[in-house]
C-alpha cells in the first residue's frame, strides 16, 4: 500500500492508501479530539459507485433493512456525492461518486 493522497484542513489530516492495482483506496484520517472505534462511523472503507442513483438504492435498501445510515449528501470536490451504512458489526462503509479514486490513484502511479 502507497499513499497516493494526502490533504490537512481544520484540525484533520487525511490519507488515501492504494495497492496501485485497481481504484481502491483506504481512507485514514486523524482528526483533533475525536475518537472512533475502528471502521466507525467516521473510519470507514470506501466504495465508488457508478452513479448518485446507485447510491440513493444502495442508501433505500439499507433504511429498509433497518440499518444505521448516513443519508447521501453532496459535499463538493474531492469528496463528492457520498453515504454510509453500517453493517451488522457496525463498522462504516461509505459509498461514492465523483470521488475520483481511480485517476488519483492511476497519476499517483505514474508521479
Amino acid at each position: 500500500m502507497a499513499v497516493v493522497h494526502r490533504r490537512a484542513r481544520e484540525g484533520v489530516r487525511s490519507v488515501w492508501l492504494s495497492d496501485h492495482t485497481r481504484p481502491f483506496v483506504i481512507v485514514l484520517v486523524e482528526a483533533a479530539n475525536q475518537q472512533d472505534h475502528p471502521l466507525g462511523p467516521f473510519g470507514h472503507l470506501g466504495v465508488a459507485c457508478a452513479s448518485r442513483e446507485e447510491i440513493d438504492r444502495l442508501y433505500a435498501e439499507a433504511c429498509r433493512e433497518g440499518r444505521p445510515t448516513r443519508a447521501p449528501i453532496d459535499a463538493g470536490d474531492p469528496v463528492g456525492y457520498t453515504a454510509r451504512i453500517a453493517d451488522p458489526d457496525g463498522h462504516s462503509l461509505e459509498l461514492s461518486f465523483g470521488q475520483e479514486v481511480g485517476l488519483t490513484v492511476q497519476s499517483a502511479a505514474k508521479g
